[in-house]
């Protein structure tokens, strides 16, 4: 039961987070070299898919967020997944807090510190046959990285996956 308080908890300040953080710095419409993904109107406002924690060396803590066809095929289990599924993940700096720590009898508490990147999957399955029907974008601050070598390297780091997976790293955590 703590555990699935504790996940809850980190779930719903991602999100809140989230929410801020895109009000700040607005939605850019700069598409990413290779794929020409840009970031989605409205993505910071869709449902959560599910929460991770990235160790080594990113150390970032990521919601993962999905558009209306991507949280229908992860709730129904469809895969492959549908063409018109957007996925976007956003990574923040995993750190500690003493400020809730102070609460608990012993320092345990880590929460979403600043933005580091929102990454797009786009699924279409013509327009990116090239890359298993995945189309990729990073963005920093609202603005696309334009770096083609981390673009390709999208597609070479979900390649790796089991194919069941189509190509996605993300399980739906209802």
């Amino acid at each position: 039961m703590r555990k699935t308080t504790a996940f809850f908890l980190l779930a719903s300040g991602i999100a809140a987070i989230g929410v801020s953080v895109g009000a700040a710095s607005g939605v850019s419409d700069n598409p990413s070299p290779i794929y020409g993904v840009s970031l989605p109107q409205g993505y910071r406002n869709w449902q959560l898919i599910t929460v991770a924690h990235e160790a080594g060396k990113n150390n970032d803590i990521r919601g993962i967020l999905g558009n209306d066809i991507a949280m229908k095929a992860f709730r129904e289990g469809t895969r492959p997944f549908p063409d018109g599924t957007v996925i976007a993940r956003l990574a923040y700096v995993y750190r500690s807090s003493p400020e809730n720590d102070a609460v608990f009898p012993a320092p345990q508490s880590f929460v979403a510190g600043d933005p580091t990147n929102v990454q797009i999957s786009v699924k279409d399955s013509k327009k990116y046959a090239d890359s298993g029907g995945w189309g990729y974008g990073q963005f920093e601050n609202g603005v696309a990285n334009q770096s083609e070598p981390l673009m390709k390297s999208c597609f070479a780091c979900h390649t790796k996956l089991d194919r069941s997976k189509d190509l996605v790293f993300s399980h739906y955590s209802p």
